[in-house]
C-alpha cells in the first residue's frame, strides 16, 4: 500500500523544455482527467525545465488513466514517458552506468582497488571515530 506522503505521483519524462505546468494541466482536463499536484522540474540557476515533471493523482484508478493516456503520447517529435514515480530514495542502484553500483567502463576496471596499497575506511562515522581517539 502506498504511504500517504506519496500519494499517487507520477513521472512525466521526455518533455520539451517550453512545457509548464500550466500545459500538462490543461493536457489532463482536455482528456477529462484530475491531478493534485504538477511540478515540473527546474534547473536552479536557468529556471529551465529539465524535461521532466511529477503529476499526483487523486487515487490510483486516475493515476493509471493518466499513464494510460500519456505514456508514449507524441510531443514535438518525441514520445512522452509516463510511469509510476518511485518514492525518493527507492530507486534502484544497479541500474547502470551512471548509477550507483553500475559496471565501469573498460578502461577504468580495476583500478584503484587492491593493489592501491591505501587502507580502506568502512564509514564516515567510523573514520570521525578513528580522529578523535588519535593524540593531538
Amino acid at each position: 500500500m502506498r504511504s500517504r506522503n506519496m500519494g499517487h505521483n507520477i513521472f512525466f519524462g521526455n518533455l520539451p523544455t517550453w512545457v509548464t505546468a500550466d500545459d500538462i494541466r490543461s493536457w489532463l482536463e482536455s482528456s477529462d482527467l484530475v491531478c493534485d499536484a504538477v511540478r515540473v522540474i527546474r534547473d536552479f540557476e536557468t529556471q529551465e525545465s529539465k524535461g521532466y515533471a511529477f503529476v499526483e493523482a487523486p487515487n490510483d484508478e486516475e493515476m493509471q488513466a493518466i499513464i494510460r493516456r500519456f505514456n508514449r503520447a507524441p510531443i514535438d517529435g518525441k514520445l512522452l514517458r509516463a510511469k509510476a514515480a518511485h518514492p525518493k530514495g527507492d530507486r534502484d542502484r544497479t541500474r547502470g552506468p551512471r548509477g550507483r553500483g553500475g559496471r565501469r567502463s573498460p578502461d577504468r576496471r580495476g583500478r584503484g582497488r587492491k593493489d592501491s596499497g591505501a587502507k580502506r575506511v568502512g564509514s564516515f562515522g567510523e573514520a570521525l571515530q578513528r580522529a578523535r581517539k588519535r593524540p593531538s
